[in-house]
């Protein structure tokens, strides 16, 4: 089964709000999920992320695989650093 580290979107229209949570990679984007590891609201100025790092790490340790989002997301929390060039 291939899990992956995504963004479900809460809120309503206009005014959205991310929590960051493992999932399965078939399941749809607001569906049922494993675990909520985090939030990301866009629209605070600066944009509020908190994400539990610990929990991240452990996930990523179990191979799940996050998104190109949420790897930009983990990157400037500091779960893990930029990649070389």
């Amino acid at each position: 089964m291939a899990v992956r580290i995504r963004l479900a979107r809460g809120g309503r229209k206009k005014k959205p709000f991310y929590r960051v949570v493992v999932a399965d990679s078939r399941a749809p984007r607001d569906s049922g999920y494993k675990e909520v590891i985090g939030y990301y609201n866009p629209l605070t100025e600066p944009s509020t992320i908190e994400i539990d790092k610990e929990k991240a790490l452990y996930w990523l340790e179990k191979g799940a695989q996050p998104t190109e989002a949420v790897e930009r997301l983990f990157e400037i929390t500091g779960v893990i650093s930029k990649k070389s060039q």
